[in-house]
């Protein structure tokens, strides 16, 4: 497996950009000497200005200031005591991300299943952000985190094949303010 992580040009773009085509590369998480991989299948987008369900509306704070970071960084936070990974988009000092919501596991699948805390997949081995962080044991040591290194956590180019699927954009889950906007982008099947 190709092990080159996107570089920074990547992430210093639109995040509504970033979020969409995040879509159909692949989350790699290192632990010892074991590969984690999956397929990001399902995003959404925190924008810098006028989104009142961003963690950055409101200004910087100690708990969110690696989403004022340069671009290419993790922005790891904790909800109800299990953690969600974003990663840093647009440009430094600008407080935007795009939330990892959901990836379709490919490599190391058995030890996703075993930090779940699972018996068999199920299909929910990583749909959903903290199951995701659970799976492939992402925590807030991975606040600040470069994803431009590849070192321990990083995000590659996969598959970009748009003839077998197409990404849609629906109203982002979970956030009681701005929910109308259309900031999630989901990887479905064609067909």
């Amino acid at each position: 497996m190709d092990i080159a992580p996107l570089p920074i040009g990547f992430y210093a773009r639109s995040t509504i950009d970033v979020a969409r085509e995040l879509i159909g590369c692949h989350l790699v998480r290192r632990v010892g000497g074991r590969l984690l991989v999956g397929l990001i299948v399902e995003t959404e987008a925190y924008l810098p200005r006028g989104d009142s369900a961003s963690h950055g509306y409101r200004g910087r704070t100690n708990s969110n200031a690696s989403m004022f970071g340069r671009p290419g960084l993790s922005y790891v936070y904790p909800i109800h005591a299990k953690w969600c990974f974003n990663v840093v988009t647009d440009r430094e000092g600008v407080p935007a991300a795009v939330l990892i919501r959901g990836i379709e596991p490919s490599l190391g699948i058995a030890a996703m299943i075993r930090n779940r805390g699972l018996t068999t997949a199920g299909g929910v081995i990583a749909s959903g952000p903290a199951r995701l962080c659970q799976a492939l044991l992402i925590d807030r040591s991975f606040d600040g985190w470069d994803l431009t290194v590849g070192r321990r956590l990083w995000i590659q180019s996969g598959d970009k094949d748009r003839g077998s699927f197409r990404t849609i954009r629906t109203p982002r889950i979970g956030v009681t303010s701005a929910q109308h906007r259309r900031l999630r982008f989901v990887r479905v099947a064609n067909g």
